[in-house]
């Protein structure tokens, strides 16, 4: 199964090293470089690429615009952000719109052939058939790596660096009430029962603390506090 790579980058220096990267990568064929988001944009109607690595920023505007585009026209080309920007509020945005993941520059030759490997093997079990079941699921959302994406030493089974990453953010501003399991699950988009696995395990590594809440009508409730 081919792969084939839009590359989405304003420095022409830049997009030579990702297009020679990506190269080296089994199964990962370049079929376009752009560089300015008008051209990307073409080029992605033009060329249908499976995936694209996209810069952020460019004279014209940010990628993030190209990156709501795509989801806003359904198209089915994933993205993978690749960029200096080490905000999190950029990485918050990014998140929301769906990337497959978040390279920081300067990009290793190593993560760099990790991110992609991993994303062809993605798209090969997702072609495998139409059913799934449920460690089919767990094999695409929660892949097992000795080196998780946000850092910070490897994290057990079931926690995935990227949704951990979405429920710190729940917390950045302080919340006087607290937040509950329903609360994080409907703010970042996932199930009540895998909130409360993240809020859980960021307690165990002291980053929460819970403590029970009664409301008006005296029925308890779990509510996740920032240390």
């Amino acid at each position: 199964m081919i792969t084939r790579v839009l590359v989405v980058e304003d420095d022409v220096r830049i997009a030579d090293l990702h297009r020679r990267f990506t190269e080296r990568v089994d199964g990962c064929e370049v079929v376009g470089i752009a560089h300015r988001l008008d051209d990307a944009r073409d080029m992605a109607e033009a060329l249908e690429p499976h995936l694209i690595l996209l810069d952020l920023y460019f004279p014209e505007g940010p990628g993030t615009d190209l990156l709501r585009e795509i989801r806003a026209q359904n198209l089915e080309i994933d993205v993978i952000l690749i960029t200096a920007a080490r905000e999190v509020g950029t990485l918050k945005e990014a998140l929301r719109g769906g990337v497959f993941d978040y390279l920081i520059k300067p990009v290793t030759a190593e993560r760099f052939h990790e991110c992609l490997t991993k994303f062809c093997a993605y798209r090969e079990r997702l072609g495998l058939g139409s059913a799934i079941e449920q460690h089919d699921v767990d094999t695409l959302l929660h892949p097992a790596s000795p080196c998780p994406p946000l850092g910070g030493g490897c994290l057990p089974k079931g926690i995935d660096g990227l949704t951990l990453a979405k429920v710190r953010g729940a917390f950045e501003q302080t919340e006087p009430a607290g937040r509950s399991a329903e609360d994080v699950a409907e703010l970042i988009g996932i199930s009540r029962s895998t909130a409360r696995r993240y809020l859980e395990y960021l307690i165990s590594e002291g980053t929460l603390y819970a403590d029970v809440v009664y409301g008006s009508v005296g029925r308890p409730e779990r509510r996740y506090f920032s240390r």
